[in-house]
């Protein structure tokens, strides 16, 4: 679904991508671009720091921003959604990495992008989050995730083995590297590479995609987000990975529950984005004849 309502545009807070070199320079100008045209700038204190300037924390930050911006590559951006998503704010990415899925202003267009964005020429995507926790017999560990949770062997050498359940009623059990239970936005990331469908990223749904399953039978499976997705593990401790980013051990007896937030993420992005065109730049996909 997409916004058309607008927001604010006084504040807007800052998180960079870490440990690149340039990273410096491209805020400075950024930040420039912004202060003319009348958007105060704010950053994160880990950001700051990095790049040797004086920062907030981002508890704050998020508090007193109107907007954030993620700049750097999709990863960047996956991080500050996850961690901003209880603030409610629309994030902006300006893609100063490579592939750009997620963070498609690119840098050259940022001041055009601006003066749109302040005539109210921009849109507002609601994407889905996954909302889930792992129980443990003396704890409860919460978390939220916007590309996907995976689970996978602790090691190399071992199989893993998941009993999955959904709606309460068991429904497989997969042996394998691991399963991937992917939003829509997360369905061109690690599910893609595993052989997962591409969602149209608005739509309102799972993809559990097995990880070089054992069994030519297992694959992937497009499950609607109010469904609750229940996992576990009967024979080994496996890791549960949260984005990427994240990481938590799950052992025999511990139970994982997925299912769709009841708030989605907003991104924020040019009114007239073309997912489509994205797909066929980013993947190479075929020439138009």
């Amino acid at each position: 679904m997409m916004e058309s309502k607008r927001i604010q545009i006084n504040t807007a807070g800052f998180v960079l991508k870490p440990e690149m070199p340039e990273i410096k320079a491209l805020y400075e100008t950024i930040k420039a671009q912004f202060e003319a045209k009348g958007i105060r700038v704010l950053l994160s204190s880990k950001s700051a720091k990095t790049i040797g300037k004086n920062g907030i924390e981002f508890k704050q930050m998020c508090e007193e921003s109107d907007f954030l911006v993620s700049l750097g590559g999709d990863g960047t951006l996956l991080s500050l959604v996850r961690r901003s998503y209880l603030y409610n704010k629309p994030v902006l990415g300006i893609n100063a990495g490579n592939l750009g899925f997620l963070a498609d202003i690119k840098i050259n267009e940022v001041d055009s992008f601006l003066d749109n964005l302040l005539s109210g020429e921009y849109r507002i995507d609601d994407r889905m989050m996954i909302e889930g926790f792992i129980l443990k017999k003396n704890d409860k560990i919460n978390f939220y995730a916007f590309n996907d949770v995976v689970i996978t062997r602790p090691t190399i050498s071992k199989m893993a083995k998941i009993n999955s359940s959904i709606e309460g009623e068991w429904f497989n059990t997969y042996r394998g590297d691991g399963l991937i239970i992917s939003t829509s936005t997360g369905s061109t990331a690690y599910s893609l590479a595993a052989g997962g469908p591409i969602l149209y990223p608005l739509t309102k749904a799972f993809v559990m995609t097995p990880i070089c399953a054992h069994s030519l039978t297992q694959r992937p499976l497009v499950v609607p987000s109010d469904f609750t997705i229940e996992l576990d593990s009967p024979d080994e401790k496996v890791i549960v990975w949260i984005d990427g980013q994240d990481s938590y051990e799950m052992y025999v007896g511990d139970k994982l529950m997925i299912k769709g937030a009841a708030i989605g993420a907003k991104l924020l992005h040019k009114k007239k984005r073309s997912y489509f065109a994205i797909l066929r730049e980013k993947l190479s996909w075929g020439d138009e004849s």
